[in-house]
């Protein structure tokens, strides 16, 4: 009997994946979120997390890792057993830019697995309602006219929204001033106060105040009008289609992730995504969700550390900006 269970383990190792794979998941998955509860981050990992518990009938356990912008939750991913029961809905912040402004001890491409690109989040460049412009033109025309005079804001060095800003001065030619805060909370307060003069920050962040009035949109960074604010025109229909940013939010797994169990995470997770209350939720909060190719997330990922790396490089970005 010793000597049969002996050649069956040692049989069971050399079964090929997708037979080990056969009944993935058969335990908790443990869903890690690089940011802190109450977040966008964390909003869509929970919504697609619990709908991928039903299907699965399997709890997914949400496990909120935050710290040096999401780098840190990212990399307890990357160091994870490649068995696909530890994954994260990482942001475009630790994918595509930290690798290129700081050092971080995982490389994006090799250590982790693409499962899916989850949403992508549009960002809207608005201006304090003290500003006397009101549309793309008018505000290039105001900056040139008073170079290193405005300033914009961000959620921080490095941040999505600070490089947004500096792809703005690249692309229109214009001297602005970055000032950096810790969050996007007290970059719109400053904005309110009229302490500083413009923005580019995450659809939902800002739309109430948009719509109460307290600020003005002057565009948005995404090839199509938003749904929630279709009066504000995109960067490319006032003239600047390069002007593209939008925060994104996708699922990876650890690297050497079998290939069977990544596409049973990007089959649950992509039907998680269709479903209607699923994109109810998460439309309410300006995401867009996709649900894509492991293959082509991939190649999507490689694509915005290109874009950000120049972008980085061109405007002489540094952590200490």
């Amino acid at each position: 009997m010793r000597v049969f269970r002996a050649l069956a383990a040692g049989l069971s190792l050399l079964l090929p994946a997708s037979v080990a794979a056969a009944d993935f998941p058969d335990r908790p998955i443990r869903l890690i979120v690089p940011f802190p509860a109450g977040g966008p981050n964390d909003l869509i990992a929970r919504v697609i997390g619990q709908r991928m518990s039903e299907l699965t009938r399997q709890p997914v356990v949400i496990d909120n890792r935050g710290g040096q912008g999401g780098v840190l939750g990212t990399d307890v991913v990357a160091k994870a057993k490649p068995d696909g029961y530890t994954i994260a809905i990482a942001s475009a912040g630790a994918l595509a830019i930290s690798p290129s402004m700081e050092k971080v001890a995982y490389d994006p491409l090799n250590d982790l697995q693409a499962i899916t690109l989850v949403a992508k989040v549009p960002e809207m460049l608005v201006v304090a309602s003290n500003v006397p412009a009101r549309n793309m033109g008018e505000l290039v025309a105001l900056a040139r006219a008073q170079p290193g005079k405005l300033n914009f804001a961000s959620s921080g060095p490095g941040s999505l929204p600070h490089l947004a800003g500096e792809l703005l001065k690249l692309t229109a030619k214009i001297d602005i001033v970055h000032v950096p805060y810790r969050g996007a909370a007290p970059a719109v307060n400053d904005l309110l106060g009229h302490q500083v003069q413009m923005v580019f920050l995450d659809l939902p962040v800002i739309l109430p105040q948009i719509k109460a009035g307290a600020l003005r949109a002057i565009a948005i960074g995404a090839p199509e009008r938003a749904p929630t604010a279709m009066d504000v025109p995109t960067t490319a229909e006032v003239g600047m289609p390069d002007l593209l940013a939008e925060n994104w939010y996708g699922m990876v797994a650890p690297g050497g992730t079998p290939a069977a169990v990544v596409a049973a995470l990007n089959r649950i997770a992509t039907e998680a995504m269709r479903d209607p209350t699923v994109k109810e939720k998460l439309a309410s909060q300006g995401a867009t969700l996709i649900g894509d190719s492991p293959e082509h997330f991939h190649g999507f990922i490689g694509t915005e550390i290109e874009k950000w790396a120049k972008v980085i490089k061109d405007a002489g970005v540094t952590t200490e900006k």
